[in-house]
């Protein structure tokens, strides 16, 4: 059984678990009145990349099943205010607490301190998971393909609109494009492979052509490559994994992402908000040499 499997496989168990101890039916009483006594502002996650001269999305991340423990004793209190500092565009929270050492806890404790949009990263295959991310703060959700059918995919975009979530699409082959609906804010491409979670960012590139050619077919528009031009009508590309250098982000952009999720690059340091602010200090030196 490779990673993936062994995650998905917890994952059911666990929502299952948590079922019993929380009805669905309760949790949706508390989106109800959450959503309609005490509105909050949402954040579009799509629109702060798309505005974004770098367009980062700071992962926190405690440990990896690859890796083991990052930054054991990270708090959410503390970095993520810090990415936001930094010059994030957005922040990715993951909520995995076996595999990865998180929580929900995690994204509530992080929201009333930064103002930028979150990202619950997780292995989401029940609209109770959706639930749970907004009541718990976040502004969008991960969806991974290789974890759901065509069908469930499509189901649980929609309920998460219907939240007032956005959803980040993410595929790691070029057989997953078929995922890809007009309906997703966002399309990933996960350079990490899901079955061994070995990095590769040579992944995105290889992928792009054939990404921006899917996402032209669905909107029927004649070219993709610039998604930055008509943010609210295109899916944003994002890359995501294995990005460790400024210069990267850069190739990255020409090749028509705008997004970049990147975690143990700044989570492996002991200052991950300093980490980010250098590294974006070095995508505007790269940009600058490249005006020259």
């Amino acid at each position: 059984m490779d990673i993936l499997s062994e995650i998905t496989d917890h994952k059911r168990i666990e929502v299952e678990l948590q079922k019993q101890a929380v009805s669905p039916e309760q949790l949706r009483e508390q989106v109800c009145d959450l959503m309609e006594n005490s509105p909050a502002p949402r954040r579009s996650m799509k629109r702060a990349l798309a505005s974004s001269p770098a367009g980062i999305i700071a992962e926190f991340k405690r440990r990896s099943p690859s890796k083991g423990w990052i930054y054991e004793t990270a708090k959410a209190d503390e970095i993520p205010t810090a990415y936001e500092a930094a010059g994030a565009s957005a922040i990715s929270i993951l909520t995995d607490a076996k595999f990865f050492g998180g929580s929900l806890r995690d994204i509530r404790t992080a929201r009333p301190l930064v103002d930028i949009p979150i990202l619950r990263k997780d292995f989401i295959i029940d609209e109770y998971q959706l639930l749970q991310a907004r009541i718990a703060g976040a502004d969008a959700v991960l969806l991974i393909a290789a974890c759901l059918t065509q069908e469930e995919c499509a189901d649980l975009t929609a309920r998460a609109h219907a939240l007032g979530l956005e959803v980040l699409l993410e595929i790691h082959s070029p057989r997953e494009l078929a995922y890809i609906s007009k309906d997703v804010d966002m399309v990933g491409v996960n350079n990490r492979n899901l079955g061994t979670f070995v990095t590769d960012v040579e992944n995105s590139f290889r992928i792009a052509g054939q990404l921006r050619q899917t996402i032209a077919g669905v909107r029927n528009i004649p070219d993709a490559q610039d998604s930055s031009d008509n943010p609210r009508n295109l899916p944003l590309l994002v890359s995501e994994s294995g990005i460790s250098h400024p210069e990267t982000i850069c190739r990255l952009r020409t090749a028509g992402f705008r997004g970049f999720l990147i975690g143990e690059t700044f989570m492996k340091t002991p200052q991950p908000g300093d980490a980010l602010k250098g590294f974006i200090q070095g995508i505007e030196e790269t940009e600058a040499q490249k005006s020259l």
